[in-house]
C-alpha cells in the first residue's frame, strides 16, 4: 500500500476517463514496459561486468578500469527508467500515518496536492537534467578516469527518465481533474 491506496499490479495502472489522456497513458504504459524490460536487462548485464571484473582481478590479476563507471551508468539508467512505470503502479514510498486517519475524500485532495507538488518538482528536476545533459554534450565533458566515458550518457538518462516521470505524474494529475466519480462512470 502506498499513498493510502492499495497497489493491484495485475490491474496496472487506471486509465484515465478523458480520451486523450488515455492514450497518453497507453502510450506511456507501452514505454514504461519497454524501458522496464530494458532496465532488467541493464541490471543482469551490470552484475555480470562485476562479476568479470572480480574473477579477472582475482584469477588471472588482470585489473579493469571501465567496469565501475560501466556499472554506475548502467545502475543510473535502470534507477531513472523506471521510475515511471512505478509511479503508474503508485508504488513509491509514501506515508501511510495521515492517509489511514484521513477520511476518503480528504485523503484523495491530499494525494492530488502530493502529485501537483510531485509534478512541480520532477518537472524542475527534468529541466535541471536536461541543462546538464546539454552542457555535457557541448562541452565534451567525460568521466576523470583512465576509461573516460562521456557525461552525457548518464545525464541523459537521467534527463530522459525524470521527463517520463513528470510526464506519468502530469497525466494522474490531469486525470484526477477530469475523471468522474466512480459512480457517476459509465460502464465499457
Amino acid at each position: 500500500m502506498s499513498h493510502g491506496v492499495d497497489l493491484a499490479p495485475a490491474a496496472g495502472p487506471a486509465v484515465p476517463d478523458h480520451p486523450l489522456l488515455a492514450a497518453v497513458s497507453r502510450l506511456l504504459e507501452r514505454l514504461n514496459s519497454a524501458l522496464l524490460k530494458l532496465s532488467m536487462a541493464a541490471l543482469v548485464i551490470t552484475a555480470l561486468v562485476l562479476t568479470y571484473s572480480v574473477v579477472s582481478r582475482y584469477l588471472f590479476k588482470l585489473p579493469t578500469d571501465w567496469q565501475d563507471e560501466a556499472a554506475v551508468f548502467m545502475l543510473v539508467g535502470v534507477t531513472f527508467f523506471c521510475t515511471a512505470h512505478v509511479q503508474s503502479l503508485r508504488g513509491h514510498i509514501g506515508i501511510e500515518a495521515l492517509a489511514s486517519l484521513l477520511p476518503p475524500r480528504m485523503n484523495a485532495v491530499r494525494l492530488f496536492l502530493v502529485d501537483l507538488v510531485s509534478c512541480l518538482f520532477c518537472a524542475f528536476f527534468s529541466w535541471k537534467s536536461w541543462t546538464l545533459w546539454h552542457e555535457a554534450w557541448a562541452d565534451g565533458q567525460t568521466t576523470s578516469s583512465t576509461f573516460a566515458p562521456p557525461l552525457w550518457i548518464p545525464y541523459g538518462m537521467m534527463a530522459l527518465g525524470m521527463s517520463l516521470l513528470t510526464l506519468q505524474i502530469l497525466v494522474q494529475v490531469l486525470a484526477h481533474l477530469t475523471n468522474k466519480p466512480a459512480g457517476q462512470r459509465s460502464a465499457p
